[in-house]
């Protein structure tokens, strides 16, 4: 059935404290797109501010991390998006079309981006993804914004996104996420990193998939965060985003390290996702509580702890369900999840469309990217990686046609 539902699912958790559903979906789209998430976080408070995997004044070492078939391997940078290059014309797309999800937002080409400042890099080195924060629109008008899709497509990897700042505000929606291509929605999956509406102070991570994903629960599966529930209190453990509204399974990360003011005001931080054979895990660190391992460029998963999230392959395998993805960054106003939860955000006045008139609304709907970096996997092959092991087989293959060569000489 096409269309939309209109419900709002309300509960409150044992502070009193508002929980807001979103139920206002639509049908699985028979192309690419963007669907909602679920819910306005607002169903407890936050924890303290932390870190995750506390790492100061440890010795970095070079540390190989471990498949679950015991095997080992190094992750080994690939891209590097950042400075004066991050926006370079052969890195990203910019999406030019409507908002899958029903945003009041014009996403607008490279060249408008440029011109009118919605992209820059600062002088300090940060590349800038702002939505548009100078001009007063009438009632009911769109707001200029940027949604870039990367040119390069992976299939797995680790993803390392340092930011300053990650835009927050009533009737805000931004997202760090990854998109399968070269088939319908969601049949190569939906890799959701970073992603929250309005003033929330936490995010939420989740994942859509075709039918026949499944999350897998603690103790099973290891992750600090909380599985996203189903309105009668059970865990959400189905990944189809054909059913349950689209809202795919996902994981809260109850920590303000993760999303909102809180995580703009310590200087920002570092989100991972760790995408591979062994599942898809997502980590937050809060600035002063980098890995060194990261900061050196030798990061090793293994050595941070338990990550936030985490969606294990025992129930959902990873090369069936997610595939040929490409990075997506962008900020939507307004929508299927702003808008429609807008009414009963805390601290948000009027209507989402009546915010949308005034610029000085949206100061704080701006990414502050330090780097984003993704690495691959070199796997091992005895004591060397592969890499060194082709070399020096080369090495050797070169040796003895020198060798060969030398003796056929003599010969003659």
């Amino acid at each position: 059935m096409n269309g939309t539902s209109q419900e709002l699912y309300r509960s409150f958790a044992g502070d009193g404290t508002p929980h807001f559903v979103n139920l206002d979906r639509r049908a699985c789209p028979s192309t690419n797109g963007r669907r909602e998430l679920p819910e306005l976080l607002q169903s407890k408070a936050p924890l303290p501010f932390r870190g995750q995997g506390r790492t100061e004044g440890k010795k970095v070492l070079e540390k190989r991390d471990t498949n679950r078939d015991g095997t080992t391997f190094l992750w080994s940078l690939k891209n590097t998006y950042q400075g004066e290059t991050f926006f370079d014309d052969k890195n990203w797309h910019f999406y030019t079309g409507e908002d899958p999800t029903h945003g009041t937002v014009n996403y607008v080409d490279r060249d408008t981006a440029i011109r009118e400042n919605l992209v820059s890099v600062n002088d300090q080195g940060h590349a800038i993804i702002q939505g548009d924060n100078n001009t007063w629109l009438p009632y009911g008008e769109h707001r200029k914004s940027v949604r870039v899709i990367s040119k390069d497509v992976y299939h797995h990897g680790l993803f390392i996104f340092d930011l300053n700042k990650a835009p927050w505000g009533c009737g805000i929606w931004p997202a760090f996420w990854t998109l399968g291509t070269g088939s319908s929605w969601p049949d190569a999956g939906e890799i959701d990193i970073i992603e929250g509406v309005h003033n929330n102070e936490v995010n939420q991570v989740a994942w859509h998939t075709k039918a026949g994903c499944y999350m897998t629960q603690k103790p099973q599966a290891k992750f600090t965060g909380e599985i996203h529930k189903n309105p009668d209190g059970t865990d959400n453990l189905v990944c189809d985003g054909c059913v349950n509204h689209n809202s795919g399974c996902a994981i809260v990360q109850w920590d303000r390290a993760s999303y909102g003011p809180y995580f703009d005001s310590q200087g920002g931080g570092v989100f991972v996702a760790k995408w591979d054979e062994n599942g898809i895990s997502i980590w937050n660190f809060y600035r002063s509580a980098i890995p060194p391992d990261i900061t050196s460029g030798s990061p090793s998963p293994d050595s941070w702890g338990e990550p936030s999230a985490h969606l294990a392959p025992d129930n959902c395998d990873m090369d069936t369900f997610f595939y040929n993805h490409t990075i997506i960054i962008n900020i939507t106003f307004c929508g299927d999840w702003a808008g429609n939860s807008y009414a009963t955000a805390p601290n948000c006045p009027g209507t989402c469309a009546e915010r949308m008139m005034d610029p000085t609304n949206f100061v704080n709907a701006t990414w502050d990217i330090n780097s984003l970096k993704v690495y691959s996997k070199q796997s091992f092959i005895g004591s060397q990686s592969r890499a060194e092991r082709t070399a020096t087989l080369l090495g050797v293959w070169g040796m003895m046609g020198i060798l060969g060569a030398v003796g056929g000489a003599l010969l003659l």
